[in-house]
């Protein structure tokens, strides 16, 4: 990782602690083990004031560019559960996909769960909306 760990801002993480908490009442299986997730990359996570957060940190709002582990190269914004639209390429933070991404930077590789299927990406570019 680009800066050894997750990094939040600080009004992002007390977000995401509500969307945990209200999502872990009302969710499905999946919602449900994807607040489990979230709530385990937010213990560990650097939190910042907005001022100190570097800019190619991935964020709810943020487009993400990667590449996948096929080399198609696919662009998303991250955003909050309501405004999930993937037909225009926006995924819920609770999807498995943006937990993998939330807090992580530019040229960081990670690797996340697809089904039974482990899949890498790289982060090629983090624009900020």
């Amino acid at each position: 990782m680009k800066y050894n760990q997750i990094i939040i801002e600080e009004n992002e993480f007390k977000l995401l602690k509500s969307i945990a908490s209200k999502t872990k009442r009302i969710g499905t299986k999946t919602n449900q083990s994807s607040v489990k997730k979230l709530k385990k990359e937010l213990q560990s996570a650097k939190i910042l004031p907005k001022e100190k957060l570097p800019i190619d940190i991935v964020r709810i709002n943020s487009t993400v560019t990667l590449q996948m582990s096929n080399n198609v190269i696919r662009s998303f914004q991250i955003v909050i559960p309501e405004d999930s639209d993937l037909i225009h390429n926006k995924l819920s933070i609770l999807s498995p996909i943006a937990l993998s991404l939330i807090g992580c930077a530019t040229n960081d590789e990670i690797s996340w769960q697809f089904h039974s299927n482990p899949n890498k990406l790289k982060i090629l570019k983090v624009l900020q909306n």
